[in-house]
């Protein structure tokens, strides 16, 4: 089956661009130095292709009652044009189906953001719970915007240097708002740690934005910074370090769901019932080696695992996220099983990594 590509293939491809496969989509991995283009989103700023993300418009006069019932942060919390809401999606045995973002624009209109892999079956459980209980709502997939998320500390005066039509509206958003301008929906999100903008386009006029991000001094980058990035930043992703087999409680993501308002939302009742299990922790490798996901734990408290495990261009550490024994504390020491050698980690608070600074 051929792979699905952006807007900006061409411009990835002939700028030279390590393509791969990533969740169906040919996307650029890294354009020569990963560890190069990570540390431009650190010290300065980097741009990164997310057309393959979806963005899915929910319009109706039961817009917000369909999410209030889809996903397990609060949605009432939406109350200012533009916020955004970060939340997991849930089945009904409390499995996470996918971790979105959802902006409210006004009180008929919301934009979700869902990721590339799980994009289709998000959308069919959407219409399949809109259709059984009655909800007035219409679920548009935008599969005619491109989304290039720009990040790093000197990320927004270049955006600003490029489009400056859109500093005014945008210049004062704080973080997780959005704005419309013109033809962008320019975000103040990210998954690096980093400040930024995630900028929604129409895919006509993605590659014009990316050449003239390229002009002003953005470093392109891959999806290989892009995971070193995030997991510095201790961010979740999906297929890793939580799905539909994972209780969000069991994922660090207990803050998102909402259990103190009386709100019946889908997987409620199972979360009630079998509460957080485990714990995902930050670890910092103290002997020589990379960890990596699925790696076995060795706690006081039991056995863990990892899931997700890199080596970090910031801390010159190895670190990763495990899913350990409640019991298991920060500044613990645990062992991981790497190639049948037993080496030392350190439980560590996460992030590990945020705004250009090393926490741990």
């Amino acid at each position: 089956m051929p792979l699905n590509r952006t807007p900006l293939y061409e411009t990835h491809a002939a700028a030279g661009a390590k393509l791969v496969d990533f969740g169906g989509w040919e996307m650029p991995v890294n354009y020569g130095s990963q560890i190069e283009e990570h540390h431009a989103v650190r010290r300065d700023a980097g741009m990164f292709d997310v057309s393959h993300m979806r963005p899915v418009d929910l319009e109706g006069s039961d817009a917000r009652a369909f999410l209030g019932a889809l996903i397990a942060n609060n949605i009432d919390k939406l109350t200012q044009p533009g916020k955004a809401l970060y939340s997991c999606m849930l089945n009904d045995g409390g499995g996470v189906i996918d971790d979105l973002i959802v902006y409210f624009m006004r009180d008929e209109w919301f934009r979700a953001v869902v990721n590339a892999s799980t994009a289709d079956k998000d959308i069919a459980w959407m219409q399949r719970v809109a259709a059984e209980r009655g909800f007035n709502v219409q679920i548009s997939p935008r599969t005619d915007l491109a989304m290039i998320a720009v990040q790093g500390p000197n990320a927004r005066a270049k955006f600003w240097q490029v489009r400056p039509s859109t500093r005014a509206a945008t210049e004062n958003l704080s973080a997780f708002f959005a704005a419309e301008v013109a033809h962008l929906f320019v975000a103040r999100t990210g998954y690096t740690g980093e400040d930024g903008f995630e900028v929604m386009l129409p895919a006509q006029h993605a590659g014009r934005l990316w050449s003239d991000l390229k002009a002003a001094g953005v470093a392109e980058a891959g999806l290989g910074a892009r995971d070193t990035l995030r997991l510095e930043a201790g961010m979740n992703l999906y297929g890793n370090d939580m799905d539909e087999n994972i209780s969000p409680l069991d994922a660090g993501l207990a803050w998102t769901v909402d259990l103190k308002t009386p709100r019946e939302f889908i997987g409620r009742a199972a979360l009630e019932r079998t509460g957080a299990r485990k714990t995902l922790v930050g670890l910092k490798l103290l002997d020589r080696g990379v960890l990596r996901s699925h790696q076995k734990v060795m706690t006081a408290a039991g056995e863990g695992e990892i899931t997700s495990g890199t080596f970090s261009p910031t801390l010159q550490a190895s670190i990763a996220m495990a899913r350990v024994p409640r019991d298991v504390k920060v500044g613990d020491t645990v062992q991981v099983d790497v190639r049948g050698k037993l080496l030392s980690a350190q439980v560590v608070k996460m992030p590990f990594v945020r705004n250009g600074k090393a926490l741990v």
